[in-house]
């Protein structure tokens, strides 16, 4: 992971693992995933969309709202 990630999605990173959102089965919602992080929305999105965009996480298309999981 290194430096090739910004400080706000480490910490996204990190509150998704504290979470145990390591699988499809136990997907986060991003409202989830902010409230672990103490982070504003903005934020967390933006982070989960660099995140993904790396290969970090997934994300999940659902009824309601996208649910995401780390996958490395």
């Amino acid at each position: 992971m290194a430096d090739e990630l910004s400080d706000n999605a480490k910490k996204i990173y990190d509150a998704m693992k504290k979470l145990g959102a390591t699988s499809e089965e136990k997907l986060k919602t991003a409202d989830d995933i902010m409230k672990a992080a103490a982070l504003g929305k903005s934020i967390v999105n933006a982070a989960l969309q660099e995140l993904q965009k790396k290969g970090y996480v997934k994300r999940v298309a659902r009824q309601k709202s996208a649910g995401y999981f780390v996958v490395k």
